[in-house]
This record gives structure tokens, sequence and C-alpha cells, in this order.
């Protein structure tokens, strides 16, 4: 199945898609020290979340789907380094919403989990009007 959104994101940053098919995905990322807070090598949540989220959009995979919500737990710590796998499947669909469910795991471990309200939308969110 052909992935038809967020066609230019950075895979570096986001994740890289490891598998599509209708309603679920599958995005792999390898993180590193650039994805680090500290010495520690604690990688920053916003990098797990923007995992979470493109396995989500995918999963929708709508050349205008847009996040409108998330409720979200960080389970365990992220460490730079690790290669962390997203699992996206859509729960339900009510129109042009979508409820998608996402784990991020690390081996056998869950890190993250969410649920994610996406919209498809007629067009373009920074389209202008009547576009």
């Amino acid at each position: 199945m052909d992935i038809i959104t967020h066609k230019t994101i950075s895979t570096r940053l986001c994740g890289t898609p490891v598998s599509v098919e209708n309603g679920a995905s599958r995005v792999s990322l390898e993180t590193d020290k650039e994805m680090a807070v500290d010495d520690f090598g604690l990688v920053h949540g916003g990098f797990v979340f923007g995992l979470a989220d493109h396995a989500a959009m995918i999963a929708v995979n709508h050349p205008n789907v847009v996040l409108g919500a998330a409720g979200v737990k960080f389970l365990k710590p992220v460490r730079a380094g690790q290669t962390i796998i997203a699992d996206a499947k859509v729960l339900d669909r009510q129109g042009r919403k979508q409820i998608v469910s996402v784990d991020v795991l690390s081996g056998d471990d869950t890190v993250f989990s969410g649920e994610f309200t996406c919209f498809t939308l007629d067009n373009h969110v920074l389209a202008p009007s009547g576009s």
C-alpha cells in the first residue's frame, strides 16, 4: 500500500515506515545523541511523540489528515542509541474523525502508549479558504 500522507517528513527525526496497510502502520526510529537531553542519554519525549504521531498519520493515510487531540502516557525512558518501533491501528472511524491507538516499543518493552484523534479534511489545513 502506498503512503499518501506526510511525504516530506524527516524520517531521521520522526521515523521510517516499515509497513502500512489499511488502518495500520509500523514506523521505526533510531534514536541518537542529538535527541538526548542530558549526559545520561535520555531521549526527549518530543521525539517519541513525533514517532507515534507519524505512525498514526500513516495508519489513517489520507493526504489531508491532521491531529486534533492526543491522550498519551510515557511509560519508560528511552536512551539515545535505542531503536524504537511505533505500531498504530485505527480503532474507530466516525466520518472525518478517526481514533488511532499507538504503542511504541523498545525491544519487548512498551515505552509509550497513546490514543490519537485524527481528522481528514477536504483541503490542506494551510490552504487558503475556498481552495
